[in-house]
């Protein structure tokens, strides 16, 4: 069914699944899932034997596949995990929509959560249709306002081509930053995971699988709502961990 919603915000569970009372319960159910992943269990029956084990609802279980990480893939995340600093003169990669969903939810009052790697995700589910929302063209000229500060060469954003709507959003993003700088370029691709993990340049995205296989990576959506929106819905599922 096409997505027909005119904003990003809390889904009608959100306010009991991640209430007060859950947090530590989910914070411990994201250890117990990391435990089990550096040890060579599998995600599909770490999720299960640990979501069984705290009795959560599927929201809760889709957050604690988001923010549960091995040791040995955080390791390495945080490794290629580049700081504002280090984009000056680089050219930047944006997983589009992985990006811009996650935006869309914090100016929209979703939730926001913390994963055990450091980086910040929602729990949007990507499908086949894309709607503009009334929180689009912010998220978009917050982005924008983000790579004139770091002084990065160029923009290069992905989107993936089969996603309905994803030629309008393409003229509304080259419309937003016609006089900006640095210079945008908007592609629309059938293969965006594999342009994004093979890039040499630095890449923008929260997608674990990507920023597995990526050279370096900047958790862009991050920074940008702890830079720029101060009443964001965050909830922190596995960073404090590592901390």
């Amino acid at each position: 069914m096409p997505d027909t919603r005119t904003q990003r915000g809390p889904h009608p569970k959100d306010r009991e699944c991640f209430s007060a009372r859950w947090v530590p319960v989910l914070q411990t159910a994201v250890e117990d899932l990391s435990w089990l992943l550096s040890r060579g269990y599998s995600s599909r029956a770490g999720l299960k034997l640990v979501g069984d084990r705290y009795t959560l609802r599927d929201r809760q279980r889709k957050a604690l596949q988001r923010c549960a990480a091995s040791d040995a893939d955080c390791l390495e995340r945080r490794r290629k995990r580049l700081e504002p600093i280090a984009l000056r003169g680089e050219t930047v990669v944006v997983d589009g929509y992985n990006v811009l969903l996650t935006l869309e939810a914090a100016l929209s009052g979703g939730l926001l959560l913390l994963a055990r790697d450091g980086a910040m995700r929602d729990l949007a589910a990507m499908s086949a249709h894309y709607r503009r929302v009334h929180t689009t063209r912010p998220a978009v000229e917050l982005l924008a306002d983000f790579f004139a500060e770091t002084g990065c060469a160029q923009v290069i954003w992905y989107m993936d081509r089969p996603v309905s709507n994803s030629g309008r959003l393409k003229r509304l993003i080259l419309e937003i930053v016609a006089d900006r700088q640095p210079p945008w370029r908007v592609d629309l691709t059938d293969r965006t995971d594999h342009l994004l993990s093979v890039s040499p340049h630095v890449v923008a995205s929260a997608d674990s699988a990507i920023i597995d296989r990526c050279k370096r990576w900047v958790n862009l959506a991050r920074i940008v709502v702890e830079g720029a929106l101060s009443d964001t819905w965050i909830l922190d599922l596995g960073e404090s961990q590592e901390r």
